[in-house]
């Protein structure tokens, strides 16, 4: 069992049917660079994967420009674009079936148009999130947040890429869908903390691989 481990260069990997189609698709909508990866992976699925993707950014004019061009090459709406208590988001669903919510903490805009993107967030959709923390941290990631067993945050402070914990009911609610699915997640987790298998099945790697 880990205890100390950083978690330097987390990758997300997409499984996909088409990995070639998936870069083109996903390099138009968002240009998300070696952040993001595709194998190809043809196992069933259905309904909600467990996860959503979220891209944090600026204002609300950027969330509107990567949606609308996520939008011209095949993602369908999910939760349309709209104010809340914690900011202004939207949540769109991409031709291969995974979740993205694109989001900023600013309810107006303070600057030109741009299409940069602050973070990615790996959000994970898990049945216990206690159980979950509890696990993580014993493969040597360390919490930077935890609301009880609502929500947890861990520290990713050499990764461009972060990862939160939430309730998948909770995350699927947030992202405007049903909570059920199943069948293969489609998504592979790179980082120096794996490789291992978490309790509800999301699969980490070496990062190398």
């Amino acid at each position: 069992m880990k205890t100390t481990t950083s978690t330097t260069a987390l990758t997300v990997r997409l499984e996909v049917s088409d990995p070639e189609a998936a870069r083109t698709t996903y390099a138009a909508a968002f240009g998300l660079g070696d952040q993001l990866s595709f194998r190809a992976n043809q196992e069933p699925t259905s309904g909600f994967r467990g996860f959503v993707v979220s891209l944090v950014v600026s204002q609300p004019s950027t969330v509107d420009s990567l949606v609308a061009t996520a939008l011209d090459v095949g993602f369908t709406i999910s939760k349309p674009a709209e104010k809340s208590f914690w900011g202004y988001g939207a949540v769109v669903t991409a031709p291969d079936g995974a979740i993205w919510k694109v989001t900023t903490s600013n309810k107006k805009n303070t600057g030109p148009v741009t299409r940069e993107i602050d973070q990615v967030v790996l959000l994970l959709g898990v049945d216990n999130v206690k159980a979950s923390k509890q696990f993580y941290v014993e493969h040597g990631l360390t919490v930077a947040k935890s609301f009880g067993s609502k929500y947890v945050e861990f520290a990713t402070p050499d990764s461009t890429v972060g990862l939160a914990l939430y309730g998948r009911r909770a995350a699927a609610k947030d992202a405007g869908i049903a909570p059920e699915g199943s069948g293969s997640h489609r998504i592979v987790i790179g980082s120096d903390a794996g490789p291992f298998t978490d309790p509800d099945g999301f699969s980490w790697e070496p990062t190398a691989n």
